[in-house]
């Protein structure tokens, strides 16, 4: 996980490393975590780019760390003093999308009653994060490499050309150059994104960064409870090394915020840790002897799985999303079917 570093606004020095929860210089804003191979790599990318108005495309899994990286090109560049806006194109239907990004007039729809400026305008001066980039329409597509050609937008409903100056800072977790080769993604505006392409490791491929980032969560969480750090017990750590970690360095901490909020000792056992980290999987069912109750319903068996995704992360629906799956649309329109949205 890479976290904004502050204070200086370039990469003329390596970023700190966080080697332990305790002794550590901790920059205004926050440390880098980890000191594997893969991030070293992708942190001395990061840092010849940044002072440059290059376009750079972060690729990496959800969870990884792609906006932390974005805002940390920021704050190293010469916009660091400008905004930094960030956009999730996943998240937001075409139509709306258009106006999240350019914005729209009076006028332009029923219930546009004033002017909005859009995230291209927002962001002028500064630098525009394009999250997941790669799932965006062809139509939209073509808009944002025209507005990135002529540095200037039109808003929705309006014919007067706004200039604008960002530098874009795209993510995505698809590989754009095989979608540009199966004709979903434009080969332009691929071209126009990836001047520099920063590739973020999964959190598995990080080897010993894993121990150092669940120390590092658990400093951070019992600061916040008022704790002293705890312990962690080698069986917990072998653990935490062992497991696949599909929701990258997201899910490591969300896992360590659970652990913390269960923990009523000084140290962290494998019992304060998730099943599916301490490697249970559930009984088997028994045909003849369901002692356990009656065969579930694919609804219900869908229903409890939700809501135990929603308890893992605190309700939080991009997460519940990222650990189930599935887009957080997809996930808003299970929770209206199941009567789960006012759970």
């Amino acid at each position: 996980m890479l976290n904004p570093l502050g204070g200086t606004q370039s990469f003329s020095r390596a970023p700190t490393l966080v080697r332990s929860p305790r002794g550590a210089h901790v920059p205004p804003r926050a440390p880098v975590v980890g000191s594997s191979v893969g991030m070293m790599a992708a942190l001395s990318v990061a840092r010849r780019v940044a002072p440059s108005l290059a376009g750079v495309l972060v690729q990496g899994e959800s969870g990884t760390g792609k906006e932390l990286l974005a805002r940390m090109i920021h704050d190293h560049s010469a916009r660091a003093g400008g905004p930094f806006v960030a956009v999730n194109c996943a998240a937001i239907t075409e139509t709306l999308l258009e106006t999240e990004l350019f914005g729209h007039e009076r006028g332009a729809f029923t219930g546009a009653t004033s002017r909005r400026v859009g995230r291209f305008e927002r962001a002028s001066g500064g630098t525009l994060f394009l999250d997941e980039v790669g799932d965006m329409s062809p139509a939209m597509q073509a808009k944002i490499l025209r507005a990135l050609q002529e540095h200037e937008i039109e808003r929705v409903g309006g014919d007067t050309p706004v200039h604008v100056d960002v530098r874009v800072v795209a993510a995505t977790n698809r590989d754009l150059a095989e979608e540009v080769a199966a004709g979903r993604f434009r080969e332009d505006l691929f071209y126009r994104l990836s001047v520099v392409v920063v590739y973020l490791p999964a959190l598995r491929e990080r080897g010993n960064d894993v121990e150092l980032l669940a120390r590092h969560f658990a400093a951070e969480f019992a600061g916040g409870l008022g704790r002293p750090v705890p312990l962690l017990d080698d069986e917990v750590l072998g653990l935490l090394r062992a497991y696949a970690w599909p929701g990258n360095v997201r899910q490591l901490r969300n896992v360590m915020e659970r652990a913390l909020l269960v923990l009523d000792g000084d140290g962290l056992l494998p019992e304060h840790l998730p099943p599916e980290v301490r490697g249970e999987a559930p009984a088997p069912r028994s045909a003849s002897h369901p002692a356990d109750g009656p065969f579930l319903s694919l609804r219900e068996v869908e229903e409890r799985h939700i809501r135990r995704a929603l308890a893992l992360t605190n309700g939080n629906l991009g997460h519940t999303a990222e650990i189930l799956g599935i887009h957080r649309n997809t996930l808003r329109q299970k929770l209206r079917k199941l009567r789960l949205d006012g759970r």
